[in-house]
């Protein structure tokens, strides 16, 4: 009972360190806002879909209490592995990982009270199949409460591709492009057209953004989530001979477009969805 007491970190541990680390910038704006969002109760099970690196799977963990039973699931391995050592260094102990898909969750049915996910449901493969995996497993009434960047997410950035695009004659290509955007973000409407046929009730979509600012265009590319979360997605729209003149020419429009606002501006448009499996 007095484990609060305990606060001798060491702060040259490795393993503190390692987990001592930056929320990311891009899930922080997403997270905060589903926070919000939770009916926050005791003697719970909850399900974070998506769970990554652990937010915010600790935080609602811990905000929970031991009353309450989380998982979190995520095929991302090395993630896994690392949530398990925050979750030793933050003493936190109502959690169980599952490295896993969200399509197959080895949870018994009718059996969670809440499903949360951050920006998470929109990069399943399956979409329709996780939400009735996610209706399988829920009690009547559970709530399913998510995140999700939408589909004019750095509206400012593909208006350039496709400008460039249509300029080199590449149609095929701004059609991939459209069908990407489609594919990762789900719009508003047929999220919840799916929602609706899977047995699930809105109670309510709010929405929000955020901004991202940078010098230009250059300074965009190389910035390191460009490159880790975005830049693979976009080199597959182009023929790889075709890659680099893209790329220069799209900088390119990017730094001159900079060069007149004063600054490059993203915006990252997002929807969080409040809902409940319909009661019977």
């Amino acid at each position: 009972m007095d484990n609060y007491l305990k606060t001798k970190y060491d702060l040259n541990d490795t393993e503190t360190v390692s987990v001592i680390d930056e929320l990311p910038l891009w899930s922080a704006p997403f997270g905060l806002k589903l926070l919000e969002k939770i009916k926050y109760k005791k003697n719970i099970t909850a399900l974070d879909i998506g769970s990554g690196l652990g937010f915010p799977l600790l935080e609602i963990a811990m905000r929970l209490g031991n009353s309450c039973k989380l998982y979190g699931i995520d095929p991302w391995e090395a993630a896994v592995e690392r949530t398990k050592i925050k979750i030793k260094i933050y003493g936190i102990n109502n959690i169980e990982l599952i490295n896993g898909v969200a399509e197959k969750i080895p949870l018994p049915d009718n059996s969670v009270d809440l499903i949360f996910s951050n920006n998470g449901l929109n990069n399943v493969n399956d979409l329709r199949a996780v939400l009735n995996e996610c209706r399988r497993i829920s009690k009547p009434g559970a709530q399913l409460v998510f995140t999700y960047n939408t589909e004019r997410t750095m509206i400012e950035i593909y208006s350039v591709m496709e400008e460039v695009l249509r300029e080199k004659n590449m149609f095929n290509e701004i059609e991939s492009m459209k069908k990407h955007i489609y594919k990762k973000r789900t719009p508003v409407e047929e999220f919840v057209r799916l929602l609706n046929e899977s047995g699930y009730v809105i109670n309510e979509i709010s929405h929000d953004e955020f901004t991202y600012q940078f010098v230009d265009g250059t300074a965009m590319i190389n910035h390191f989530l460009i490159k880790l979360a975005f830049t693979d997605s976009w080199k597959e729209l182009i023929p790889a001979e075709k890659q680099k003149d893209f790329f220069a020419e799209l900088v390119q429009r990017l730094n001159h477009a900079a060069s007149i606002s004063e600054v490059l501006k993203l915006t990252i448009p997002f929807a969080i969805i409040d809902c409940e499996k319909a009661r019977e």
